[in-house]
């Protein structure tokens, strides 16, 4: 994490140096492309800050900050509309999300990039803090080995006591503490035993798997699975990131759900809705995630968890749907068990994914 932060102040200061120089330098273009002057791009006379036949900007940049700008302004448009949505997206997510949809969106992100952008981000965290699944499963056979290793010794210890207690005499006080590490050490074994019963690693039946009955399943699946635990659950991690946008499609068929008699609202209404606020989860994760690395917060990092979430929906459906304090409410009950739902569906997708 240090190496993270090392490189991110470094690329930070490398951008204001690079747009301090560029400003020196001038390295603008000062004649070409301006107002009165001849686009650069098709050579219309200008009329203004842009060309009304192409669209290009009147004055363009030949320096590193411009670069830096584009770069910057190609992944999220931060040109002003980050500071315009990000408010919005927070304390008043129903205006947001109305007003997108009504066609007001010159001022915003647009909600798929505003989704991307955030989940990107919410990965990166997670590795930065070491927030990622455990991929350090040691297999069956090392596991069995282990196993065997300690009924070894254990076997080795009591007869080691029997052939002690059979020096001893009779009468000798110290027969009755090694009688009862031999009991002891008879309850460990027997342990062991039932161990063994439970976990069986059969990997010579592997080819016969019949556990659900679906051959696709049980040869692809669950086989994997089986063989190799850790490469399964580093490409759940990895496909949980490439395939985060199946959030959307899977959601919205129940947010319609909850407005199937109300007509005026059509998918494109409930797409916007759920882009937003998976955006602001996102956001929040991200929060929630750097505040948990202080101690001393983490008590209220877990309440900010569970309350903040559901307060969000219920002020984005009333803004969003323009619904009543009960509507709202009862809806917001209806979505907080659909979100399980839609949880489970992505994951059962990611495991299907993860066998390919």
């Amino acid at each position: 994490m240090t190496e993270i932060g090392e490189a991110l102040g470094t690329a930070s200061e490398g951008g204001l140096l690079a747009r301090v120089v560029g400003r020196k330098q001038g390295n603008d273009v000062p004649h070409d492309g301006e107002p009165g002057g001849e686009c650069l791009n098709c050579g219309t006379t200008l009329q203004g800050s842009f060309c009304q036949a192409c669209g290009q900007k009147a004055h363009i940049h030949r320096s590193i900050s411009g670069i830096m700008h584009d770069l910057i302004h190609g992944v999220l448009h931060l040109d002003g509309k980050l500071w315009n949505t990000l408010p919005l997206l927070v304390f008043r997510p129903g205006r947001l999300t109305r007003e997108y949809i009504e066609g007001k969106r010159a001022r915003h992100v647009s909600p798929m990039a505003m989704f991307l952008f955030s989940v990107f981000l919410m990965f990166a965290v997670f590795q930065a803090l070491g927030i990622t699944t455990p991929t350090d499963f040691k297999p069956a056979d090392a596991l069995g080995g282990r196993i065997e290793g300690e009924r070894a010794q254990l076997e080795r210890e009591r007869a080691g006591l029997k052939a002690t207690l059979s020096a001893l005499p009779e009468n000798d006080s110290e027969r009755a503490k090694i009688e009862a590490r031999a009991d002891k050490i008879d309850e460990d074994l027997a342990s062991i035993g039932k161990a063994d019963e439970i976990m069986v690693f059969d990997t010579a039946d592997e080819d016969d798997l019949n556990i659900t009955g679906v051959p696709s399943i049980d040869q692809g699946i669950i086989k994997k699975w089986r063989q190799n635990p850790s490469l399964m659950l580093y490409k759940l991690q990895s496909n949980s990131y490439k395939f985060s946008w199946l959030l959307i499609p899977l959601s919205i068929p129940f947010v319609w759900l909850l407005f199937l008699w109300r007509r005026k609202y059509k998918a494109y209404d409930h797409a916007i809705f759920v882009t937003y606020s998976l955006a602001f989860m996102s956001l929040l994760f991200i929060t929630l995630s750097l505040l948990g690395t202080i101690e001393a917060l983490g008590i209220w990092v877990f309440a900010a968890l569970l309350v903040i979430p559901p307060i969000h929906l219920y002020k984005q459906l009333r803004g969003t749907y323009a619904l009543s304090r009960f509507s709202a409410l009862w809806r917001l009950m209806a979505l907080s068990l659909f979100i399980w739902i839609v949880v489970i569906l992505f994951l059962q997708a990611l495991l299907v994914l993860g066998a390919f």
